[in-house]
C-alpha cells in the first residue's frame, strides 16, 4: 500500500509545503549534469563515468535533446518497512521529457539522482518541481548499506 503525501513528507528535507500532494511529496531540481567519459559496471564491481556539471544561464537550464543526470533538492530516507519510488511530473511528459529512476531500497538515506531524458528543448528553472517520490510497505529482508548510501 502506497503511503500519504503527508507521512512521505516525514522522511524530506528540506521541505514546502506546496510540495506535498496526497500520494507523496515533489521533488526539485538541485543541479543537472552531462555525463562526459564512460561509466563501467562489471560483475565485480561499478564506476561512474565523470560528468560536467550544467550550469543555468540568466536564472534558467536551458536544454537540447540529451540525456542528464539530475540532482534532487531533498535529502530523503526511506523507513525500514517501505521501498521508495520516483515519478517524473506530468508536465515533463507533456513537454517531451522523461525521467528514469531505479527503486530507492529500504534504508536508503541521501540527495538522489534521475535520468532526464529531453526530446525537445527545454528551459528548466532551479528549484523547479519535476518528480514526485512515493512510499510503499514492503516486507523485505534487510536494508540499503551500499556505495550510494548517504550520496549528495
Amino acid at each position: 500500500m502506497f503511503e500519504s503525501g503527508t507521512y512521505v513528507a516525514t522522511h524530506l528535507d528540506p521541505l514546502d509545503d506546496d510540495q506535498i500532494q496526497p500520494n507523496g511529496v515533489d521533488l526539485t531540481v538541485e543541479s543537472l549534469y552531462e555525463q562526459v567519459a564512460p561509466g563501467r559496471i562489471t560483475r565485480d564491481g561499478k564506476a561512474v563515468g565523470d560528468r560536467r556539471e550544467v550550469d543555468p544561464s540568466d536564472g534558467l537550464y536551458r536544454l537540447d535533446p540529451g540525456a542528464y543526470v539530475l540532482q534532487y533538492g531533498e535529502r530523503l530516507r526511506v523507513p525500514d518497512d517501505h521501498v521508495g519510488f520516483v515519478y517524473p511530473r506530468s508536465t515533463l511528459l507533456r513537454n517531451s521529457c522523461m525521467l528514469n529512476t531505479a527503486v530507492w531500497d529500504a534504508g536508503y538515506e541521501g540527495r538522489g539522482e534521475g535520468l532526464l531524458q529531453v526530446g525537445h528543448p527545454i528551459e528548466l528553472e532551479p528549484g523547479a518541481r519535476v518528480a514526485q517520490f512515493v512510499l510503499a510497505a514492503a516486507d523485505h529482508e534487510g536494508r540499503y548499506d551500499g556505495t550510494y548510501h548517504g550520496e549528495g
